[in-house]
Parts: C-alpha cells; structure tokens; sequence
C-alpha cells in the first residue's frame, strides 16, 4: 500500500482544513497517509518538539510520497526542510502551488524545488499525478 505523507503549513485552521482535503483525496485512491497535525500533534509548547519532531521524521523514512504544499509569500520551513529530506531519500516528491503560476512564484517557492520537484497547480492536476501512482 503506498502511504502519503501531507506537508504544509498547520499555523491555522484553514492550512489544516486544506491539507484535511488532500487526505481525503489521497484516500479517495486507497493510499494511507500521514497528517502531521492529526498524527503527531500540534505544537503548544517548546517541550513538545522532541516528540513531534521524532515522529515526523519516522514517518518521512515510512512514507513513499510527500505532497508538499507551496502556497503563500513563500514555502513554510517546516515544508521546505520535509521536501529536502525527503528527496535526499530518494522518495516521490509532488509540490502543489495553487495560488499562484509557478512561472511566477520562483521566488516565493526557491529555484531549487523548482528545479527539481514535480510541481502541479490544482488538486485536478494533484489527482492526475496520484492516479498515475495508483497505476
């Protein structure tokens, strides 16, 4: 079974919400997926980062593909750092940008994953590239 690993921002209930969608679409699919805020926890306190911390970077090395999420004035730490962990693995990275063209967010989203992750601007085309690892 391929599992999918969700990153993007969890600062607010609307970043959490959107990444709810992505899960119910890579369930859609029948892929598992890790959400960060639903399976290691939210931060409230300095103290909690060791845990969280522990658990994403477990899930990164059980996940096989990360959505990244790269909406915004640029790409969250936290998102940037999983991309580039993830991709130092090896593993399918897919970058999903829908706020803007990534013609025109170069800037925002780092030439680097440009350059060298795959990424789509809808869910239409997120849907796309799922099914084509479903096949």
């Amino acid at each position: 079974m391929v599992k999918v690993y969700l990153a993007g921002p969890l600062c607010t209930e609307e970043n959490r919400e959107f990444l709810e969608k992505l899960d119910k679409l890579c369930k859609e699919f029948e892929f598992e997926t890790f959400l960060p805020h639903r399976d290691a926890g939210l931060f409230k306190d300095i103290k909690d980062v060791p845990e969280i911390s522990k658990k994403d970077v477990e899930e990164l090395h059980e996940c096989d593909v990360l959505i990244g999420v790269l909406d915004g004035i640029c790409v969250g730490a936290g998102t940037a750092w999983e991309i580039g962990y993830f991709q130092a693995l090896g593993k399918k990275v897919i970058g999903l940008k829908t706020d803007r063209k990534v013609s025109e967010s170069i800037s925002d989203i780092s030439a680097v994953i440009a350059g060298q992750v795959k990424i789509v601007e809808s869910l239409e085309e997120l849907s796309e590239e799922l099914g084509k690892i479903k096949d």
